[in-house]
């Protein structure tokens, strides 16, 4: 029988109200960003401690925002991971706004900025001011330029992550115009994307002894003579993605000098040659990852990567895209590098049915393969059944010769569990179909590292608030 008030029972009793509001938050801690929104309208006391103990936090920074901001400030006072996106089409907050921001959030090491367009150098001077444990700061499609950025790595000394895509305030922009210091000893990552004018910024990467890693990605101009001065200057870089952009054997050689270099990516970079690659392998031994679209130039092949199986016994991740490997470097590379793990074959003609069980028979550390547009069959994956005895997931796509029937026999003969996925859409050149963003396309969902999640406010549910 239920007992309840009406059956002359005892009230039931809310056992959350037994927690402190510490544990409380740890629980809230543990919640996904729907569940963790759900639970603040449970009541007046889950609103609050949600939102005192939450830490990132994503704001629609569209115009209105400014007239909510005093209530969600007030609320979220602890957060240190904030995320401002304004939809392009929008008018967005501005100096006023962020003004505010920043002097009630004292206390932030992450700050994201997406479209804030009325955000200008004067609003990036007040972020400076006020947010001194500033770590990482990500600027996309904003207005103010190279004095904004420059006046927070002046203000803010622990500023170890820098990305700036597509910034609009760089035209005939330089460092000297601005009169600042360039130069930063803490500064671990850069990320140039999509700039006009990006060499603006260059005095700020050579002189950053401390960087580990560089992104120049689709940015206008000449970079080999920056390249050579990094290898005089930046001697501890480990991590290089070049794409799209104007660099020639020069540069790669110039790198060559950086003999910590761990992750190196070429994309679609056509001055590149069989040349600089060699450089780079004859010197860096401590490359895991090699990622080169080779944009169907033939212009990299076989004796750049007899280089890479020769000089970096620790590969662990190589991605070939538009390349035509020959037999000769696929056996070279599966002999010498045994702790491959993971391998990607995309717009490659040479690698067929043979070619795959070379890699069955020798790469014995292998876990992910995966091949697109490539003359493979049934036949060759027949080698997986017997070798790669790692191998935990295989992808195909648009690889005409292979078979649903095909996979399901691998998936039913190979010991230990095998995930698989086909994909046979279209005719069509499977190279056409690969866009700029590299991997993410083309199936190797794991190789990217994912960032931080921040979870996204609805601010018509906090003005509405929670339920007595």
């Amino acid at each position: 029988m239920l007992v309840t008030v009406e059956t002359g029972g005892d009230p039931p009793h809310d056992h959350t109200m037994d927690l402190p509001n510490d544990c409380l938050a740890l629980v809230f801690d543990s919640l996904g960003a729907g569940d963790r929104k759900s639970c603040s309208l449970v009541c007046r006391r889950w609103y609050h401690v949600e939102g005192i103990s939450r830490h990132r936090l994503a704001l629609d920074a569209r115009a209105p925002l400014l007239e909510v901001l005093p209530t969600l400030l007030d609320r979220f006072e602890t957060v240190t991971s904030l995320s401002l996106r304004c939809d392009r089409h929008s008018d967005s907050i501005g100096d006023d706004a962020l003004d505010l921001i920043v002097r009630r959030l004292s206390a932030l090491s992450r700050l994201k900025l997406r479209a804030c367009r009325r955000v200008t150098n004067d609003g990036m001077a007040v972020v400076a001011q006020h947010c001194p444990a500033l770590r990482r700061l990500s600027c996309a499609s904003c207005s103010f330029g190279i004095a904004g950025i420059y006046t927070v790595l002046r203000g803010c000394p622990l500023l170890e992550d820098l990305s700036i895509k597509r910034l609009r305030g760089l035209s005939n922009a330089t460092p000297q115009a601005v009169g600042l210091e360039v130069s930063s000893s803490v500064l671990r990552s850069i990320c140039l994307k999509e700039l006009y004018n990006a060499q603006c910024f260059a005095s700020l990467i050579a002189g950053s002894p401390g960087l580990k890693t560089l992104k120049i990605i689709r940015c206008s101009g000449e970079w080999d003579p920056l390249l050579e001065v990094i290898a005089g200057k930046v001697t501890e870089i480990s991590e290089v993605h070049l794409e799209k952009i104007q660099v020639s054997d020069r540069g790669l050689f110039a790198l060559s000098s950086c003999l910590a270099l761990e992750v190196l990516h070429l994309v679609k970079i056509p001055e590149c040659t069989d040349d600089g690659v060699i450089a780079i392998a004859e010197r860096c031994h401590l490359l895991r990852k090699v990622h080169i679209d080779g944009w169907r130039m033939n212009r990299i092949g076989h004796y750049g990567l007899l280089s890479i199986g020769s000089g970096c016994p620790e590969l662990q991740e190589l991605v070939l895209i538009g390349i035509n490997p020959s037999p000769l470097s696929i056996e070279h590379i599966a002999n010498s590098c045994r702790g491959l793990e993971r391998l990607a074959l995309c717009g490659c003609d040479t690698i067929g049915d043979a070619e795959i069980a070379c890699i069955a028979a020798r790469c014995m550390a292998l876990k992910k393969l995966c091949i697109k547009g490539c003359p493979v069959s049934d036949f060759g994956l027949e080698a997986l059944v017997e070798g790669c005895p790692s191998l935990i997931k295989i992808k195909l796509k648009r690889c005409r010769g292979v078979t649903q029937d095909g996979l399901d026999w691998l998936v039913a003969n190979k010991d230990g569990p095998l995930s698989v996925s086909l994909d046979a859409a279209g005719p069509q050149d499977p190279y056409v179909s690969m866009n700029d963003r590299g991997m993410q396309q083309i199936g190797i969902e794991e190789i990217a590292t994912l960032a931080n999640q921040i979870v996204t406010l609805d601010l018509q549910v906090v003005m509405n608030g929670p339920q007595s």
